[in-house]
C-alpha cells in the first residue's frame, strides 16, 4: 500500500460490533452496529454469534464518506487467528470456543459477501489488544504534538490468548513490554462478580462499579491472596469461590449488604493490581504519559486512581475504550505502518447525524405538533429549570457507551428526587449514579481528585462539600460524581444551553444520562428519539432546532 491511505476497521468477534473509517491520517467516522440493529450489544458474547458482522454500521461509514468498497486500500479485522490456541490450552472453560475462531479464520470471506466487491486479500488481521492500544494511543492528543513516547496499558476479557498489554508507542510504532497470557484476566473475573451479583455479564460490569461505592471492601485480604500482581510486568488471577463469600443473587433477588461488600472488595483489588501494573510500566520506561484502552479503562473509579497514584503527568481515555474501539484502532494501526501522519480524535461525536430539513421531514411524517423556537437552547434550560426532562437529541451521535451531548436525558440537577425520577424513566435500578455536565470554565469550583477537563465522562471526581447540597441529583452515595466537561468550542450549542440554564437557576450543572430506556442502546436516528419521547414521561423533545411538547400531544 502506498499513502495516504483509506482504511476500514472492523469489530466483531466477541461483542459491541462496529466499524470505523480511516481516511489519510483522519478518522472520519465511527458507529457501533447496536446503534442500526437496535440489539443492545449488537449480539451476546458467545462464539456461535461472532459471525455477526457490523454490515450496516460499515456501509454508512463509506457512505459518510462518500467512498465505494473499491476505494478502500484494507480493512481490518481486530482478532488475529495465527495467535489464537484452542480454549482448553489456556486454561478456560469455552467448549465452543473453536466456533469463534472457526469464524475469525473465515472472516475475510464473510466480509467480502457483506462488503461487495471488496477482495478478501485485502482484509488485515490485528491483534485484538494491538488494536485496543492503537484505539487510545493512536487517536490521543498526544500523536499532534510529537511529544515523545506515551506508555498504553490494555486490560479486558480476553484477546487471542492473552488478557493485557503494557507497551510504549513513539513515532507511530508500538513497542510491547509485556503480555499476560490467560486464562489470568482482571477482566474475566470481573465478569464472573458481575455474572454471580445478578447481572448479565460482559455488558453490566458498570452496574457492580456503582454498586461497589455502597460496600466496604472486608473481603480484600481474600482478594489480595487470589488476584496478585508478579514482578515481571503481569498478574495470577487465581480461581475465587464467589459462594463462600456472598451467596449467588438469582433472577429476581434483591442484593444485600454483602453484595456490596463483595463488589467494594473487588473493585479495591483491582485499583491495587492496575496501580502495580502502572508503576511497574512507568519504572521501566521512564514515560510521562499514560493510554488507556480495553474495558477495563471504562471502570472510571480505577481510571481515576490511576491518575492519581500512578506517577504519570497524563492518563488519557478513548471514549470507546471497549471492544467497539478496535475498529477503530485496527484501522489506525494500518495507517501507522502505512506511514500516515495520524490527527488525534477530538470527540466522541462520529456517528449519524442530520440536517435540520431531514429532521424536519422526520417530524412531519410522525405528524406531530412541534415548534422552531429562536433559539434551542434556551428553550430547553426554561423548561429544565422549570423541572422539565428532557430528550435532547443533537449533531452525530456518539462514538462508544457515553451520551455526551448529543443523545442525552437532561435534568435539574437541585433535586434529589430526579435521580430517582430518571431512573424510573429509563427502567433502572435505583443504587445508579447519573453524571453532571459542566461547563469547561466552571468544573475546578465543583469538582476535584481526578482531571480536568474532562469530556467523556470516563473518571470521577469528588463533588465539594458546599455544593453537594445544591446539586444532589448528580452526587453519588460516596460523594462523587462522574463529570463530563463542556468547552463551548468544541460544544457551542451544549455550553450554551448550560449558561441559559445557570442564568436561570444559578447552577452550571446539568443531569446527563444517555438517551435510551433500560435494555435498549442508545438513540441514535430521528425515528429512535420519536419513539423513546412517545414512550417515555419526557416532558420536551429538543431535535435539532425544532422542539416537540409533551402537553401539545394531549
Amino acid at each position: 500500500m502506498e499513502t495516504p491511505v483509506k482504511v476500514l476497521g472492523i469489530n466483531a468477534l466477541f461483542h459491541d460490533p462496529s466499524a470505523a473509517l480511516v481516511v489519510d491520517g483522519r478518522t472520519v467516522a465511527a458507529a457501533e452496529e447496536e446503534r442500526f440493529s437496535r440489539r443492545k450489544h449488537g449480539h451476546r458474547p458467545v462464539p456461535f454469534a461472532a459471525w455477526e458482522l457490523p454490515e450496516k454500521a460499515a456501509a454508512w461509514c463509506l457512505a459518510e464518506a462518500g467512498l465505494d468498497v473499491a476505494d478502500l486500500d484494507a480493512v481490518t479485522y481486530s482478532f488475529d487467528v495465527a495467535l489464537a490456541r484452542p480454549a482448553e490450552e489456556l486454561g478456560l472453560h469455552d467448549p465452543w470456543d473453536h466456533l469463534r475462531q472457526a469464524y475469525a479464520r473465515e472472516a475475510p470471506g464473510f466480509l467480502a459477501t457483506a462488503l461487495p466487491g471488496l477482495d478478501p486479500a485485502q482484509v488485515r488481521f490485528v491483534a485484538h489488544h494491538v488494536a485496543h492500544a492503537a484505539s487510545s494511543a493512536l487517536a490521543a492528543p498526544y500523536v499532534a504534538d510529537g511529544g515523545g513516547p506515551t506508555d498504553v496499558l490494555v486490560l479486558d476479557g480476553r484477546g487471542e490468548c492473552a488478557s493485557h498489554l503494557a507497551g510504549t508507542y513513539d513515532e507511530g510504532r508500538l513497542t510491547i513490554h509485556h503480555t499476560q497470557e490467560l486464562p489470568h484476566s482482571l477482566g474475566l473475573m470481573y465478569e464472573e462478580l458481575t455474572e454471580h451479583l445478578g447481572f448479565l455479564r460482559s455488558s453490566d460490569e458498570y452496574k457492580v462499579m456503582a454498586m461497589a461505592s455502597y460496600g466496604e471492601p472486608r473481603f480484600l485480604d481474600e482478594l489480595r491472596r487470589r488476584v496478585r500482581a508478579t514482578d515481571d510486568g503481569g498478574f495470577v488471577t487465581e480461581r475465587i469461590d464467589w459462594q463462600a463469600l456472598a451467596k449467588r443473587v438469582e433472577p429476581g433477588q434483591e442484593w444485600a449488604p454483602e453484595h456490596a461488600d463483595l463488589a467494594a472488595s473487588v473493585q479495591t483489588r483491582l485499583e491495587e493490581v492496575l496501580l502495580e501494573l502502572a508503576g511497574r510500566l512507568r519504572e521501566r520506561t521512564g514515560s510521562r504519559r499514560l493510554t488507556l484502552a480495553g474495558g477495563v479503562a471504562l471502570n472510571c473509579v480505577a481510571n481515576t486512581v490511576l491518575f492519581e497514584r500512578s506517577g504519570y503527568d497524563d492518563v488519557w481515555v478513548q471514549p470507546a475504550a471497549g471492544d467497539a474501539g478496535t475498529a477503530l484502532g485496527g484501522a489506525l494501526h494500518v495507517a501507522a505502518q502505512a506511514g500516515d501522519t495520524l490527527a488525534p480524535v477530538t470527540g466522541a461525536d462520529l456517528g449519524r447525524g442530520w440536517s435540520d430539513e431531514e429532521i424536519e421531514g422526520w417530524l412531519r411524517t410522525a405528524q406531530l405538533p412541534y415548534e422552531r423556537p429562536a433559539d434551542v437552547a434556551a428553550e430547553v434550560a426554561e423548561c429544565l429549570a422549570a423541572d422539565g426532562v428532557v430528550a435532547w437529541f443533537q449533531g452525530r451521535s456518539e462514538f462508544g457507551p457515553r451520551a455526551l451531548g448529543h443523545r442525552s436525558l437532561l435534568a435539574h440537577p437541585g433535586r434529589r428526587e430526579n435521580l430517582e425520577r430518571l431512573n424510573d424513566v429509563k427502567g433502572r435500578e435505583q443504587f445508579r449514579p447519573v453524571a453532571p455536565m459542566v461547563r469547561a470554565e466552571r468544573a475546578g469550583e465543583i469538582f476535584s481528585r481526578g482531571p480536568l477537563p474532562s469530556p467523556y465522562m470516563l473518571f470521577v471526581h469528588d463533588v465539594a462539600p458546599a455544593w453537594r447540597e445544591r446539586i444532589p441529583a448528580v452526587v453519588h452515595v460516596d460523594g462523587t460524581a462522574r463529570v463530563q466537561t463542556v468547552d463551548a468550542a468544541q460544544e457551542p450549542l451544549v455550553a450554551q444551553m448550560l449558561a441559559e440554564f445557570e442564568a436561570r437557576t444559578g447552577l452550571p450543572v446539568v443531569v446527563n444520562t444517555s438517551l435510551n430506556t433500560a435494555g435498549r442502546p442508545m438513540v441514535d436516528d430521528p425515528r429512535d428519539a420519536l419513539e423513546c419521547f412517545g414512550s417515555a414521561p419526557v416532558s420536551l423533545l429538543a431535535i435539532g432546532p425544532f422542539v416537540v411538547r409533551r402537553r401539545a400531544l394531549a
